[in-house]
């Protein structure tokens, strides 16, 4: 019975973050629109790869960081230049690249390497689950234990897998009432991402 307590929070929490638009779920929409579903499926399986272990070392985590606060903040800082880094990148894609979006199948390998690549840079994914279970640890709705913590991995891998998914079937089914915002993609992203890190700096300052 814990198993399926432990997979049904997993599924639930990660579902419910990969609803919030992020660099992720849009990266998403953006290789469905060029490159088909398929290719789109080949990155979420590169997220989903990573995120297994992220919602493991998250599920670790809660049981140490809660008493030694100052590596939160370290992670927060690393995090947030990555972000300012990323919105960078967005920005400067899309002041260089030709706004015409063209269908380019991208290579399965090429498209699950990138999700990894992706989904390591989103450093917010550990600070997320660590808070979550914390806050599950906090209600007597989940030990900690080597076997928790891989069904809790397992659950979160299938809840991200499946909403991303969701993200992109539709993006393709809708691909004509998307052509606008395809070639504003990368802009879109670069303000996301810049939102975030800018954000994350003003609470480091004032709010600490």
């Amino acid at each position: 019975m814990v198993f399926i307590t432990c997979l049904f929070f997993g599924f639930i929490i990660a579902a419910s973050g990969s609803i919030v638009p992020s660099f992720l779920n849009l990266t998403v929409v953006k290789f469905s629109l060029k490159s088909g579903v398929k290719s789109a499926l080949y990155l979420i399986g590169g997220y989903a790869t990573v995120l297994f272990f992220q919602a493991n070392i998250g599920a670790y985590l809660s049981n140490i960081l809660m008493e030694n606060s100052q590596y939160i903040t370290i992670i927060q800082k690393i995090g947030t230049g990555i972000l300012i880094l990323l919105s960078i990148n967005f920005f400067r894609l899309h002041y260089t690249i030709k706004k015409k979006v063209k269908k380019e199948e991208i290579d399965k390998s090429k498209a699950y390497l990138h999700g990894i690549g992706m989904s390591l840079l989103n450093t917010t994914a550990i600070p997320f689950y660590f808070t979550s279970i914390s806050f599950l640890i906090g209600l007597d709705y989940f030990e900690y234990s080597f076997i928790n913590s891989l069904f809790f991995s397992i659950g979160s891998t299938a809840g991200s897998f499946s909403l991303y998914a969701l993200y992109a079937t539709v993006a393709y089914k809708i691909e004509h009432k998307l052509t606008y915002i395809a070639t504003k993609m990368d802009f879109i992203l670069g303000c996301l991402t810049g939102t975030i890190g800018i954000g994350n700096i003003v609470y480091m300052l004032f709010f600490n």
